[in-house]
């Protein structure tokens, strides 16, 4: 049988195709290009937005128009989220956004012709962490890790607490285990992922923390890079600092979770923290990993988002100096409380928020690319990009560098200027 897979939205859902493919690999099928002719065809989606609702739906319809003789499955948040919808789309096997075993057994019995039954859960009761083997990016040279999922801090505007439930970790020992596995595979860096990483523990015997997690990893494969997903700044604290500075081959980039840099609108969306509390992250870590790269995520033109509480975001992220930014326009998600707020603003506002704040983030991370002038970085080397090859420094800023049989190897590469949406570097001898 030939499978073909189609992901939509975050590394979570990134992770879990792969461990999908991975599992059907391992009963003998064969895994498919989505634009060639497959057996079947799973859509992976994602819910986080009314926008991305929209894009299910359209790619949904697309693979039942082009390929209206084979298997479609579709799993992911917004099958949990909205399953009638789904169905009414003609799909042939339904997941929510756990299960992924038995979603997969029901697409080959659905491919062998059996009749078969839809595993869609209530997600706010799951309790167990589902082990999913890791997943692999940039042909073996990154491995993603989840090691948690779910999230139960409810913001207003986010219905993912809704589509995946409370959280749920892995124990500290499995993780240890996949990610030997990964080193054993020839993976040089290992990202850390989940729903919301900082509530690593808190179900499990002891409570570990996250600190405990990156800690033991570090020194479990202490050949490989070990970066984390987002953060949520609450995390960050002295003793986050003190002990992972030690961790020599823990990566010097942080995406710390803002949305908003006025107290205000962070209060409306209901975070869990202020500017302040945020500022204090963003020193503890600057500290701690000296030239690190801090890098978030921005939501412009909330409902309620005055002229004036823009200003103070903008105002904020220049203090921060952030080396990368993604800006989102409020998107409205059918079954939020932000959805029903007053004071919803229009496309125009939303899109000239946007390109504003799109160009600080451009001049920020302009000027944080320029500080990298002259140093050397050790960089993890990807994939080719027309003459060159393409990879990342450990504060995952992009460098292009000539070069022969530079694929996964990490080298030392003098940083001589800026190029494309990176940097431009020389491969340093051995």
């Amino acid at each position: 049988m030939r499978i073909a897979f189609y992901t939509l939205g975050c590394k979570t859902n990134q992770y879990e195709t792969q461990a999908m493919e991975q599992l059907l690999e391992k009963a003998g099928c064969e895994i498919g290009s989505f634009e060639e002719k497959n057996d079947a065809y799973v859509i992976n989606t994602c819910s986080v937005t009314a926008i991305a609702d929209k894009k299910n739906r359209a790619m949904i319809r697309r693979c039942r128009r082009e390929h209206p003789g084979a298997v479609i499955g579709v799993c992911g948040c917004y099958t949990q989220h909205d399953p009638e919808a789904v169905r009414a789309l003609g799909v042939d096997v339904l997941g929510g956004s756990g299960g992924r075993q038995a979603f997969l057994e029901d697409l080959m019995a659905a491919l062998e012709g059996k009749a078969h039954t839809d595993h869609l859960d209530n997600a706010l009761g799951r309790r167990e962490f589902e082990i999913l083997p890791p997943g692999g990016l940039e042909e073996r040279t990154r491995a993603m890790l989840k090691v948690q999922d779910g999230c139960v801090n409810f913001c207003t505007y986010c219905i993912i607490p809704y589509t995946r439930g409370p959280v749920r970790s892995a124990p500290l020992d499995t993780a240890l285990e996949q990610a030997r596995a990964i080193a054993d595979q020839g993976y040089k860096e290992i990202v850390v992922t989940g729903i919301e990483i900082a509530s690593w523990g808190v179900d499990l015997p002891g409570k570990p923390t996250l600190i405990d997690l990156v800690e033991s990893l570090c020194q479990a494969v202490p050949e490989e890079r070990i970066r984390l997903g987002s953060l949520e700044p609450r995390v960050i604290t002295r003793e986050f600092c003190d002990r992972l500075k030690n961790c020599p081959n823990l990566c010097p980039q942080f995406h710390l979770s803002m949305q908003s840099g006025c107290d205000t609108v962070l209060s409306r969306m209901k975070r869990k923290y202020d500017t302040a509390r945020y500022y204090e992250s963003v020193e503890l870590l600057r500290e701690a990993f000296p030239g690190c790269a801090l890098t978030t995520d921005m939501i412009v033109a909330f409902p309620g988002e005055t002229e004036e509480e823009f200003r103070e975001s903008l105002r904020f992220i220049r203090k921060c100096g952030f080396a990368d930014m993604h800006i989102f326009p409020y998107s409205r998600r059918p079954g939020t409380p932000a959805d029903k707020m007053p004071g919803q603003l229009g496309n125009a506002i939303k899109e000239a928020r946007s390109r504003e704040a799109i160009a600080v983030a451009g001049e920020m991370n302009r000027a944080y690319r320029e500080d990298m002038i002259g140093s050397v970085q050790e960089v993890l080397f990807e994939d080719r990009h027309l003459a060159l090859y393409a990879g990342h420094t450990p504060n995952y800023m992009k460098v292009y560098a000539a070069g022969e049989a530079l694929h996964n190897q990490l080298r030392q590469v003098t940083i001589t200027g800026l190029y494309e949406d990176g940097l431009f570097g020389v491969v340093k001898e051995d």
